[in-house]
């Protein structure tokens, strides 16, 4: 089978988007089918291309038998709603009318978002090309734009819900990342149950595996020896509620903790300068990691963070750091209730704490600070948990049998046209 994956996030890249496609894709390589990845040129979350990039229009690329087609794009930082909306249009157009021509003729194209001009891509190229057209929803816009108060209700977040209404209706297939999203498509876009399936998130457990030396070498790279590391791995954006661990980190001025952030986002230079005019010496700041890093980060945590506000919308989200956190064998402390919770819950792995609730975050930190054998019985939980339900290879065998099923279902289409038209 040809796929054709059109992100505009891929590795080098970090972060969960570019982590999804490139390891599926690879897994899917393994099994023998034909991958193309249409993507922007590498630029997220820093809003700077490389100086080989700038200028570039198109290239094309090979990663072992995986072929990388990359086209232009407007390098924003993710920060400001208007230039990033720039930023997805420009990838959108460049995908639609150059890469187009650069990618051949796949079986079937899967465009993912979370934002929606990726998907109008990838319909786009799939109706030229006569193949299903299979849309990955990792997240529900316009929705989370509205919830994590980027943007108000208006014009224009209701016609991003009718290109959103579009979308679903014209994929053949839709594909979510949790089993919230697929509840919240039908109950609010009324699309039928048997057009929407779940893959989840997962993790390459040959890549998230705790090991000695990366633990004595990070914490080393920290400055810490006996302190308990705290860690927040991930995107700093609205959605967060970072300033909510920043509280914490006060209240525990006084222990031998260290909060460690990694990453980037529109938040993070506000939580910055409120951690220096704090004077929250236990709180330090990495910028993004390549994955060896963030495996090597993970090593040296003693407690994950997985913290989003407290709003409806996030009870259906499945963050796929969880499942990194297991990988490594490391407790966590999540404030996302919901699908998220119950995962947790399901897997012994870690503390559930109300979103945005200091006090409850602070005790949760303070219980497993205090108690070094249940943090490491909640990570190796953890770690049995996604190796029986969360492997990525396994994941990646389910979605290719989707996609075949998707593959035959419109070629059998195709045929009965063409017989009624003979007739």
């Amino acid at each position: 089978m040809k796929i054709l994956y059109v992100s505009q996030y891929y590795p080098p890249e970090m972060g969960a988007p570019a982590a999804r496609v490139s390891e599926l894709s690879r897994e899917w390589q393994k099994r023998g089918h034909q991958v193309t990845i249409l993507t922007a040129f590498p630029h997220h979350p820093h809003g700077r291309k490389r100086p080989e990039d700038v200028g570039v229009i198109t290239r094309r690329e090979m990663e072992g038998e995986i072929e990388v087609v990359r086209t232009y794009v407007f390098a924003a930082r993710n920060t400001g709603f208007l230039l990033r909306i720039v930023s997805y249009v420009s990838f959108m157009l460049s995908a639609m009318f150059v890469g187009f021509w650069r990618v051949g003729r796949p079986d079937v194209v899967i465009a993912t978002s979370p934002q929606l001009f990726t998907a109008v891509a990838g319909w786009w190229i799939s109706l030229w090309l006569r193949v299903p057209f299979v849309f990955e929803v990792r997240d529900l816009w316009p929705e989370s734009i509205v919830t994590v108060g980027a943007m108000r209700d208006s014009l224009a977040i209701r016609w991003l819900k009718r290109l959103a209404a579009f979308l679903y209706r014209a994929a053949d297939r839709i594909v979510t990342v949790g089993p919230g999203y697929r509840r919240r498509i039908l109950s609010d876009y009324r699309i039928a149950p048997e057009k929407i399936d779940v893959v989840t998130n997962g993790v390459d457990l040959s890549l998230y595996s705790l090991q000695e030396k990366d633990r004595e070498e990070y914490r080393r790279r920290l400055g810490v020896t006996e302190e308990t590391v705290v860690l927040y791995l991930g995107t700093h954006g609205m959605a967060h509620g970072l300033d909510f661990v920043l509280e914490s980190a006060r209240r525990l001025l006084d222990r031998r903790i260290r909060f460690v952030f990694v990453g980037d986002g529109a938040e993070k230079p506000s939580l910055e300068r409120e951690a220096l005019e704090g004077g929250l010496v236990n709180v330090t700041f990495i910028p993004p990691q390549d994955k060896q890093a963030v495996v090597g980060y993970y090593a040296a945590s003693d407690i994950c963070l997985v913290p989003l506000r407290k709003v409806d919308l996030f009870t259906d989200v499945l963050p796929s750091k969880i499942f990194e956190i297991m990988g490594m064998a490391r407790a966590m402390v999540i404030s996302v209730d919901g699908d998220a919770r119950a995962e947790v819950e399901r897997a012994h792995a870690g503390i559930y704490v109300e979103p945005e609730n200091v006090d409850e975050l602070t005790e949760a930190i303070l219980k497993l600070d205090g108690n070094p054998a249940l943090r490491q019985r909640l990570g190796q939980n953890g770690r049995r948990f996604v190796e029986e339900n969360y492997r990525r290879c396994i994941l990646a065998r389910q979605y290719a049998e989707l996609l075949d099923g998707v593959v035959r279902s419109h070629a059998g289409k195709g045929s009965a046209e063409t017989s009624r038209a003979s007739i």
